[in-house]
């Protein structure tokens, strides 16, 4: 639209004056993938037993909005919907509990690569990296709050071969894509009140993830990532994957540590956390969600916590090691909306942090010019980043923010409501 450009153009004059190149910023953005978390689709759901029942870990979706993803063909019809919303290319992080398994139960000590290929065809046909996450939770031998830890050799030994499993389909699936797959590890286990023995679990932990890992796969295929957590409903007091814990174990095994918004204590800024890792460690990934007083997984906004982490992500110059993905759910109200506020909210904080006039900004700062620094953090607040948002969508064939709720609208009259 005419209006979109005119206002793209004002907009560069104005980014230009400050010392940043609108153009340059958006190319920068373009080469930046989300990876698109499966689960805002169904709640969390997966389609290994129609009776599977949601839990472990404080894991909880609230609301019971119509159009819910029932099947895999409905969950990839929602996912092809979203990444018509959305700017640049992206990726599709899956959950182990989301195979298909042709009518069959297929326990998780038993997955194969072949339940995924379904997935994989249809990520290489839209382009799409993929990334996998083995599936600790919502399962009978965790119900009593430990999987990798526990002291039963018989469980152990059962998530012990399911985590191998998920590494195998990891490995499989980075070389049939083309696109080294990113593997999350989290783990669930804790416990409600203090433990008498912390050293002994975590020893467990540490036992179990060495023998698994024993088993190596190449670095273009797939790679580990370690997820801790501070608590979860059923863990209050002690959760054996700690951030510390985690963060030992991965920088002296050569692993990679992943950061979830929502897995710590909620007046902590994990965007703090990014240049200490990254001097210890090749790579990161986040998880990025928004926790409400507690881990919640509400949905991202361009808030002041997301619009900090996206700085210390572009401003670290480390972007090509830092992946990012999203964990969010929600259902009290549309979801796929729900996804694209979320992501868009995302690909928006990392716009705002590529606009920033980090030369000017450093030069103040070593000068000890403490005012200019800050008065151009607050110019940016106030500068056009909407009209080169809408440019770059416009530009991209994706709906502005404006054109967003009648798409989204559309689709649920002509899709979700069918699935009542």
């Amino acid at each position: 639209m005419a209006d979109v450009q005119r206002a793209y153009e004002l907009a560069v004059e104005q980014y230009a004056e400050s010392g940043v190149n609108a153009a340059d910023a958006l190319r920068a953005l373009e080469r930046i993938p989300l990876s698109i978390h499966c689960w805002q689709g169904d709640d969390v759901g997966g389609f290994e037993r129609p009776d599977a029942a949601l839990g472990g870990g404080g894991i909880q979706v609230t609301g019971n909005y119509p159009g819910k993803a029932r099947t895999v063909q409905e969950l990839r019809a929602d996912l092809s919907e979203l990444y018509s919303l959305l700017p640049g290319k992206h990726r599709l992080n899956l959950h182990a509990s989301y195979g298909e398994f042709g009518g069959r139960t297929v326990d998780r000590d038993e997955i194969e690569p072949s339940h995924y290929d379904g997935w994989i065809s249809w990520c290489r046909e839209h382009g799409l990296g993929l990334d996998f996450n083995s599936t600790f939770f919502s399962h009978p031998r965790a119900d009593d709050g430990f999987t990798l830890s526990s002291k039963d050799s018989a469980t152990r030994e059962f998530w012990m071969e399911h985590l191998r499993r998920a590494r195998a389909v990891s490995a499989h699936i980075g070389a049939e894509v083309g696109s080294t797959c990113i593997h999350d590890i989290w783990l669930p286990d804790g416990m409600k009140d203090y433990p008498a023995d912390r050293l002994g679990l975590r020893e467990t932990l540490t036992r179990a993830l060495d023998e698994v890992f024993q088993t190596e796969y190449p670095a273009k295929a797939m790679k580990d990532a370690l997820e801790s957590k501070l608590f979860g409903i059923g863990s209050e007091a002690f959760v054996v994957g700690s951030h510390e814990f985690y963060m030992g174990y991965a920088l002296t095994r050569n692993k990679m540590i992943c950061i979830d918004s929502g897995h710590f204590h909620p007046m902590e800024v994990i965007a703090d956390k990014i240049s200490s890792l990254l001097l210890f460690t090749d790579e990161l990934l986040l998880h990025v969600s928004r926790p409400m007083r507690w881990d919640s997984d509400h949905i991202v906004l361009f808030n002041d916590e997301l619009r900090m982490l996206c700085q210390e992500i572009v401003r670290t110059d480390r972007i090509n090691d830092i992946h990012i993905g999203l964990d969010f759910f929600d259902a009290t109200l549309n979801r796929v909306g729900a996804w694209a506020i979320g992501a868009r909210s995302t690909l928006k904080g990392l716009l705002a942090a590529l606009l920033e006039p980090k030369k000017r900004l450093v030069e103040a700062e070593e000068a000890g010019d403490y005012f200019t620094r800050l008065a151009l953090l607050e110019e940016q607040r106030t500068l056009p980043l909407g009209a080169v948002w809408d440019h770059y969508c416009e530009n991209a064939g994706v709906p502005t923010d404006a054109e967003l709720i009648a798409r989204v609208t559309d689709y649920e009259k002509r899709v979700l409501r069918a699935r009542r």
